[in-house]
């Protein structure tokens, strides 16, 4: 639990994990500025805490997002952690150009504009935190959806630097990528998959990682192993599987 109120800002927060994380913060008494492309959903979650939760309905792979951020951070007077939970990842059998595009623009583009602009918006703040819903395919390739688990790696090594450079400048502005495994959400889209979280169970335990400032951690707990596992696979073995 936060020691006071956070304002808590969460890039993509209509549907799944997003929408969870609103709700806890807002449940805490945190001030809470969500976004997203749906404008009658952000009302629902809104209208559900009306002194808390704050609107900005945008999409991500616009050319404006920084300007909906600062209008959104008027809103809710600044920011404390600001979460990149904003994804798009889908099979891409025949590797369709329109799909790796729309992951690209999402994955990678939206996310190093706002992440970039949040890391200094902190910089210059003199405290904050970032953190990024990335996912336990960002460890290594997959055939089914390759420019997903690219799009997750480049999300996953840009934190890496990002604590560094915190570290090197001396800044007290704390990094945390999050990597699920397998959550109830739309994005979980393959016939056969097995520790499947649900949703609130998954969202709980990325807000206490947050709150504990942790640099990286896998969600549920238990995937840490099968990160362990898939680094560690030979080539000959984990490329028959994925």
């Amino acid at each position: 639990m936060s020691s006071s109120n956070k304002k808590i800002i969460i890039i993509g927060a209509t549907s799944g994990i997003g929408r969870a994380l609103a709700g806890l913060y807002a449940g805490r008494g945190d001030t809470v500025g969500i976004t997203g492309r749906r404008h009658e959903l952000l009302n629902e979650i809104q209208q559900l805490y009306p002194t808390l939760v704050h609107t900005q309905c945008f999409d991500v792979t616009g050319s404006d997002n920084i300007t909906h951020l600062e209008s959104l951070l008027q809103k809710t007077g600044g920011m404390d952690v600001l979460i990149y939970n904003a994804g798009y990842g889908e099979v891409s059998k025949t590797l369709q150009w329109e799909l790796d595009k729309k992951m690209v623009n999402i994955n990678v583009n939206g996310f190093i504009e706002i992440v970039n602009y949040a890391f200094n918006y902190f910089s210059k703040q003199g405290h904050g935190q970032v953190a990024t819903t990335s996912s336990i395919a960002a460890i290594r390739g997959n055939s089914q959806a390759p420019a997903y688990s690219a799009g997750k790696a480049f999300q996953s090594v840009y934190f890496e630097g990002l604590y560094m450079k915190a570290k090197r400048m001396k800044l007290n502005v704390h990094v945390t990528d999050i990597q699920p495994g397998f959550v109830d959400t739309k994005l979980a889209q393959a016939d056969k998959l097995f520790w499947v979280a649900p949703v609130m169970k998954a969202a709980k335990q990325i807000v206490k990682a947050i709150d504990n400032k942790k640099r990286k951690a896998y969600i549920t707990k238990r995937w840490w192993l099968i990160a362990q596992l898939l680094k560690i696979a030979p080539g000959f073995i984990y490329h028959r599987m994925a």
